[in-house]
Formats: structure tokens, C-alpha cells, sequence
């Protein structure tokens, strides 16, 4: 897991001559600039700051362009600052003004000293220490503040006041509240939307929809959902063909481009899931009643009909607005346990047995048809976190996905593609989803760390396609570093994101796809139930053009934001899980390195980092088979590699986890060898 590296950890050692270069550079630059002897002024450029990388901040263009910039010439711009730069080279910049400042306000601990008082600040990025200049509420030290820039890093450094108190930073809800409210996400609605939102009404007969609340429809989702997107049906055609139907809420209906309820959505982007709370991206009444597909409820949906034949083909396929009524609410684990044989027929499951069973054949053949083509099946597992009464992470469960899941995954993604082929071919301006190419040295970097553990991987350093990179994945399923390949892989890949133009999918191995069956959390998903709709009316799309750009920029920032704020959050659980382990020895697999130390997913699920100040040797970093090599005993720490270790320190404020490695250190140097 590519994670910050964190200064304190750095070890002193003299830099590379490029690395002096480049910092002699920078500085004689900034002098010129001080001077005004440059010679030539190169174009201007709009970037927003990424962070710092081995010396330099990171800056990336609206493109995806990153640039570097030195310390010392960017302007006091913090994280996720908008600046306007100079371009100096190739990839440096010099940063020439501040546009747009990402952090006016700051949550974090207050601290109270003798004479002085800080914030610690939530967010990693900012630096670690905020002195605080005045005290517009009162606070106690250690409780979480909301406080106001008063003076920037360029206006002689930065300095805030405290404007509020949140609460005591040993309750999780209060560190939750503070997490949501430093990464600036929405948390309430405006009374406007919610008025819009009291005056939506259930579905009634329509003689414009398709009616088809007759056919056995039923949602499947995990036990805590509330806000169902999508139905399944599957009616037998005859001749070994089926019908399959994805049912889908219509929330467009009731969402109109450019009403309170759109413009809210339109700035969320995206329903964000943290452990215990949810902010959707609708309101309540509508996520959770209104639009969602609960059991034995009269809905208004858009559905995919897909005729499908033995082999799995897709023969024939219909869009259309329908009303539908869901028969029954399944839940993902008791659909598994029914398909492994050790559940119950209970009372809800009876109905639909028959039905599952066929539902999961045909899945397993759509599946089999995608990777016929090659698509990538990256298995990727993500933390739930058990909380007590107070909110307070006591366990960690890793879920992994079973025949249900796969099983509706194959049904969603028959529908995206089913809405994304529509809309090319009725020449429809629409929000596609999309996934480039990887960047050919990531692919190489990766094809590198294969050939260090014996996994040819010549295909992958020359114009890969996704089935040489699924052919990888499927060699390797059984090699215990089977986790770290999948997880590099999928960085080698590029992001995906969203755009006007149909430009495939990469690793789905689709021409055509969009994201179209979960419009109750996305906003993209909402457009294309809108354009489909204006399509099947007669009526003009309602986003196009410049809109349509904005709207695709827009939804890829705000999936990115819920990214992060969802593995802060985790973090953050994880840390206040850990703090009561404190000394304890805990197993654990290497899931990352840096020149720094190592990250280590222990048996718990939870993660931490083992500095290399701390261990017995000087170990070098070898970036291209990415393992830690110790100079003079030679003793090797690789991806994928088990090791014990001890819980030295868990930091609350930014959720660090501090690890003390227990394996022994081995001298494993062949006789002879001159140490340094």
C-alpha cells in the first residue's frame, strides 16, 4: 500500500549526486528569479500540490501531468493548494502564486504548553505542529478544535485560531466528527433540498412504464444496506435461452438536472461509507425510502432486459422505463451459505431457491465469456470494523467476496455495458466510465519485482494487453506472495475515472462502459439514468457539452475524496484499536517497503510500519525487486515475507502505528565479503 513517508524516519545519508544537482538547481533558479536575470519565462501552468517525494513536492496537472517543485520555491503552498507555476525544465516548476487555498479552516488537537499553544492537525499532509495565535472558544488540552488560518506559510508562517470546540479526542464518534470535518465533507442538507426531497411521492400506476411488478424480482445486499440501487430477474425463454433483468432506481425521476436535489448530489459526487456512519449523497428519503428497491414496494426503475443465451451470449438486450416490486430483501452471506449447502431454506430464501441456483450458473458463464476476452480480476479485500456501544473499534474483519457477490458483480457489469453500447450507438452525450492503459514504466517496475521471485514476466514489458496481466494473476494464485502481486499490479494500473468520450475499458477488457446501476450513490450513475431516459422519451439529454466535461471532472474528484476519506477513516480505527495494544507481539505479512522501513499487515487486519532506524543493521532499498537488504548481515525483508513484531507506539492524532520488528536479524553474509 503506497503510503507518506514521514520525515522523522529518515535516516542522514549523504544524497545522490543527481539528487545535489537537482537541489543545486533549484536554489540557483531561485535566485535568478530574486534577481530578475532569468533569461526566458516559460508558460504558466495551474497544478494542485500533492505532497512531498523524496525532497520535492509533487504537483499535478488537470491532465494528470506531475511536476516537482523545491521546497524553498513553493511559495508556502500547503497540500491540496491550487497554485498558478513556472515551468523550469521538463517536470520542475516554480510556484508564482497561491490560487486557491485548500485548508482556511483546520481541525486538530489543541496542545497547551507553558507559555504557548499548537494543533496537532488531523490532516497527515499539513505540517505537524500549528502554533495558535488567539482563543475564540475555550478548549482543554488534548480536545479536538476547529480552527481559522489568520496568516499563511508566505505571509510569515503559518498561525491559526481556535474558533471551536469539538470534543475530547478519546471518544471515536468526536474523532470521527473531526476527520469528516478536515477533509471538508458534507455532512448536512440544506433546507431547500430537503423540501424537494418531503415532496417525493412513491410510485404509482404509470401506462408510460413497462409493468413488470408480475415478474420474481428480489434485491441482494450486504445486512446493514439500506439503500438499494438494484433488482434481479431471470425468466427461462425456452430453448436454453433466459431473460435477465437488473432493475434499476429510477432516481432520476425524481432528481431533475439543475433542482436542489441535483445540485446537492452534483457536489457530493458520491455516497461515503465510514465505519458506523454513512453520508449519503441523497437524503434519507430517498436513499433509504422513496428510491430504494425494499421488498414488496411499488418502484419506478429503468431496466435492462438481457436475453442471453446457453453459451452466455448476449443475444438481444432492451432498455426500458418499467415499474417493478421487489419480492424479497437477500442478504449476501445467506445467499453463500445456501450456495455452499449450510443454510436453511428459511422462509424468505424458499421463494427464490430455484431461481439462484440458475442465476448462478448464468453468472458463471458471463464470467467465464469476460475472461475469455481477458479482463483483470483483481481480489482486493477491505476492512470492516466491530464497534461497541460507544462507537469504539473492538475487532477487524476482512470480507472476502463470494459466489453472491460475484454473482450480482457479473449482473451490474452485463448492465453497464448494456446502457454504455445503447448510448454510443443512439449517439447519447454521456458520462462513461474509463480506464486507459498503464504507464508503461509501472508496468515495468512491477514486471521487475516478478522476475525477482521467478514469475516470467516478459509479456508485461512490451504493449501489455489485460489478458497477459490476468494471466499473471491466475499463475500465482497459489504463491504465498499471491496478495502483494495482486495489490502491485493493481498500482501499476492507471486510475480510473470518468469522461465524455467512450474510451474503454483497460481492465474490464470492454469497448463500451459506464457506471449505470447504483444511481442512489453516484452521481455519474444519475446522469446516464437521465440521458437513457431523455433517450427512451423522445426528449432532449439534459448534460451535454461543457456541462457534461464539468460533470465528468467533477464525479472523478469526488470519488477520489471519498477514497481517501474512507482508508482515513480506517486508519484512524485502526489506530484507536491498536492503542490498546500497546507491547503486545502480533504476526504479520510485509505488505510494503521505502527506504524508510516497511509496512506490515498484521493477523488482526490492522497495519503499521517498522522504521529502519530501529532495526539491527543498515539496510538498503532495492526499489527494483522492492525488499530491504541489511549491509552487513544480509538479511533480506520482501513483499509478501511473515514477521513478528511488537506494538511500540500508536500517535491518535494522524493514526500512526509504530512497529518494533521481533524476528531475529540473521547474518545470512557470505564469508569474505568486505563490510562497510
Amino acid at each position: 500500500m503506497t503510503r507518506k513517508k514521514d520525515k522523522r524516519e529518515t535516516r542522514k545519508k549523504s544524497a545522490p549526486a543527481g539528487r545535489k544537482n537537482e537541489e543545486r538547481f533549484g536554489r540557483r533558479v531561485k535566485m535568478e528569479v530574486e534577481a530578475g536575470t532569468r533569461m526566458q519565462r516559460e508558460e504558466a501552468v495551474e497544478l494542485t500540490v500533492l505532497g512531498f517525494s523524496k525532497g520535492s513536492i509533487r504537483m499535478e496537472a488537470q491532465d494528470g501531468t506531475v511536476f516537482l517543485c523545491a521546497r524553498e520555491n513553493a511559495g508556502g503552498a500547503l497540500s491540496g493548494d491550487t497554485v498558478l507555476a513556472e515551468r523550469i525544465g521538463r517536470e520542475r516548476v516554480i510556484v508564482t502564486k497561491v490560487l486557491v487555498h485548500a485548508h482556511e479552516m483546520i481541525m486538530g488537537v489543541l496542545r497547551v504548553h507553558e507559555d504557548s499553544r499548537v494543533i496537532l492537525p488531523l490532516e497527515r499532509r499539513l505540517p505537524a505542529e500549528i502554533p495558535v495565535s488567539q482563543m475564540h472558544a475555550q478548549a482543554e488540552d488534548g480536545e479536538i478544535v476547529r480552527t481559522q488560518v489568520v496568516r499563511w506559510e508566505d505571509e510569515g508562517g503559518l498561525c491559526v485560531s481556535v474558533e471551536e470546540r469539538i470534543g475530547s479526542f478519546n471518544q471515536a464518534t468526536y474523532a470521527l466528527d473531526a476527520l469528516v470535518m478536515s477533509m471538508h465533507l458534507r455532512t448536512q442538507f440544506d433546507d431547500d433540498v430537503l423540501e424537494q426531497a418531503e415532496a417525493c411521492r412513491p410510485a404509482e400506476d404509470d401506462p408510460s412504464r413497462e409493468d413488470l411488478r408480475h415478474i420474481l424480482s428480489f434485491t441482494i445486499d450486504g445486512r446493514d444496506a439500506k439503500d438499494f440501487d438494484d433488482a434481479v430477474s431471470l425468466e427461462p425463454l425456452g430453448g436454453g435461452r433466459m431473460r435477465l433483468g437488473v432493475h434499476i432506481a429510477d432516481v432520476g425521476c425524481y432528481v431533475p438536472q439543475g433542482s436542489p436535489l441535483d445540485r446537492e448530489a452534483f457536489e457530493r459526487g458520491t455516497s461515503i461509507y465510514l465505519p458506523g456512519r454513512v453520508l449519503p449523497m441523497l437524503p434519507p428519503k430517498l436513499c433509504n425510502g422513496v428510491c430504494s428497491l425494499r421488498p414488496n414496494e411499488d418502484k419506478y426503475t429503468l431496466s435492462a432486459l438481457l436475453e442471453i443465451n446457453e453459451s452466455g451470449e448476449v443475444v438481444d438486450e432492451r432498455l426500458v422505463r418499467s415499474i417493478t416490486r421487489s419480492k424479497a430483501r437477500l442478504v449476501y452471506d445467506d445467499v453463500n451459505a445456501f450456495f455452499e449447502g449450510g443454510e436453511q431454506l428459511t422462509e424468505t430464501l424458499a421463494p427464490v431457491a430455484d431461481t439462484l441456483i440458475q442465476m448462478r450458473d448464468l453468472a458463471r458463464k458471463l464470467r467465464a465469456r469476460r475472461q475469455a476476452r481477458g479482463c483483470i480480476d483483481f481480489e482486493t479485500q477491505e476492512p470492516t470494523f466491530i464497534l461497541d456501544e460507544k462507537g469504539e473499534p473492538v475487532e477487524i474483519i476482512t470480507r472476502e467476496r463470494g459466489e453472491a457477490e460475484m454473482m450480482i458483480e457479473d449482473f451490474m457489469l452485463a448492465a453497464n455495458e448494456c446502457a454504455a453500447r445503447f448510448a454510443r450507438e443512439n449517439h447519447v452525450p454521456l458520462l462513461y466510465r474509463v480506464h486507459e492503459k498503464p504507464d508503461p514504466e509501472k508496468l515495468v517496475l512491477f514486471a521487475d519485482f516478478l522476475d525477482g521471485i521467478g514469475v516470467n514476466a516478459r509479456k508485461l514489458r512490451h504493449r501489455a494487453a489485460p489478458g497477459d496481466i490476468r494471466a499473471i494473476l491466475e499463475a500465482t494464485r497459489e504463491r504465498p506472495e499471491y496478495t502483494v502481486i495482486t495489490m502491485l499490479g493493481l498500482r501499476s494500473m492507471q486510475k480510473a475515472r470518468y469522461d465524455m468520450h467512450p474510451l474503454g475499458h483497460y481492465g474490464l477488457a470492454m469497448s463500451d462502459y459506464c457506471h449505470f446501476t447504483s444511481p442512489i450513490r453516484r452521481y455519474p450513475d444519475l446522469v446516464v439514468s437521465r440521458a437513457i431516459t431523455a433517450v427512451l422519451t423522445g426528449n432532449r439529454v439534459p448534460l451535454f457539452g461543457g456541462a457534461l466535461e464539468d460533470a465528468a471532472v467533477r464525479s472523478s474528484a469526488r470519488e477520489r475524496a471519498a477514497i481517501d476519506a474512507e482508508r482515513a477513516a480506517d486508519k484512524l480505527m485502526m489506530a484507536r484499536m491498536m492503542a490498546g495494544h500497546i507491547g503486545e507481539i502480533f504476526e504479520g505479512k510485509i505488505n510494503g517497503v521505502s527506504e524508510y522501513g516497511m509496512y506490515v499487515t498484521l493477523e488482526n487486519g490492522a497495519e503499521g510500519f517498522v522504521p529502519v532506524r530501529t532495526m539491527d543493521d543498515w539496510f538498503n532499498f532495492d526499489e527494483r525487486r522492492m525488499m530491504l537488504r541489511g549491509e552487513h548481515t544480509g538479511t533480506v525483508f520482501s513483499l509478501g515475507q511473515s514477521v513478528k513484531v511488537k506494538v511500540d507506539s500508536v500517535e491518535l492524532t494522524q493514526s500512526n502505528i509504530d512497529l518494533a520488528l521481533v524476528t531475529p536479524i540473521r547474518n545470512t553474509a557470505k564469508r569474505g565479503t568486505r563490510r562497510r
